[in-house]
């Protein structure tokens, strides 16, 4: 399935680098660019994209604001990326693909479009229900798996439940959390030390001191150079491992 991507930056030299990084990756197209978030709005309107990939600091309209105006159109799914890093909050409440920190690292850019295709899938019906999590969509139910522990996460006026069992990977996000799923990313106010005492039981494994991953689907772990793990998801996610935690991760994935 081939992505149809509008790109929105001010800088002209950023959105060059957006489309020399984009010409490597298939299934992209490349449908409009904009240099304002007035203009970005205009072609959402008249391109209908897939997916807008958005900066923040813009002419007339903000990233913010442009993204605040299309998450009422359920079919255009948004990926910031940005240097400004105290949007991100704002950003995935508004259901965001990613919220990636310029300069963006290639690995990080293709995951974030992997995650943006399989929410297009679900939503043309080829994957399940694009408003729950994966495995919801295949049957789990709200209690999780195996009576699998819950977080709430707060949505609108109330909260969802989201099972441990359900998520991929943590990552850190200032003093909140971010929980990926198979398809779709949930912000909770939580600190990472709070995580690891309420995860000491469950198939979470802290592999940095700001992120932890489902030791069960890791598929590759590299301790050399950059020290990496890599996550049999749809996304293909590859997650840095710290020095501090390598020799507990060998050991864990070495008995897993």
């Amino acid at each position: 399935m081939t992505l149809r991507v509008l790109l929105v930056d001010d800088e002209p030299p950023a959105l060059q680098r957006l489309v020399h990084a984009l010409e490597t990756i298939k299934g992209i197209e490349i449908v409009g660019m904009a240099e304002d978030g007035r203009v970005a709005l205009d072609l959402a309107e008249t391109l209908k994209p897939d997916l807008i990939l958005l900066d923040i600091e813009m002419p007339y309209f903000s990233g913010i604001e442009v993204g605040r105006s299309l998450s009422k159109r359920a079919e255009t799914e948004m990926i910031f990326i940005t240097a400004l890093d105290e949007f991100a909050i704002e950003a995935f409440n508004m259901q965001a693909v990613d919220y990636l920190l310029k300069p963006v690292q290639p690995d990080r850019l293709r995951e974030a479009l992997k995650r943006a295709q399989l929410r297009l899938e679900q939503r043309q019906g080829e994957a399940g229900d694009a408003n729950l999590p994966a495995e919801a969509a295949n049957g789990a139910s709200a209690e999780g798996r195996s009576g699998d522990p819950i977080f709430w996460i707060p949505k609108g006026d109330g909260t969802v439940p989201l099972p441990v069992g359900d998520i991929r990977r943590i990552e850190a996000a200032r003093d909140y959390a971010l929980f990926y799923t198979e398809a779709h990313t949930y912000i909770l106010k939580i600190t990472m030390k709070e995580l690891e005492s309420r995860l000491q039981s469950q198939p979470m494994l802290r592999v940095h001191r700001a992120a932890f991953v489902r030791p069960d689907i890791v598929v590759q772990a590299d301790f050399s150079g950059r020290r990496i793990v890599r996550l049999h998801t749809e996304d293909g996610a590859i997650v840095d491992v710290a020095s501090k935690y390598a020799e507990n991760v060998q050991t864990a994935l070495g008995s897993a």
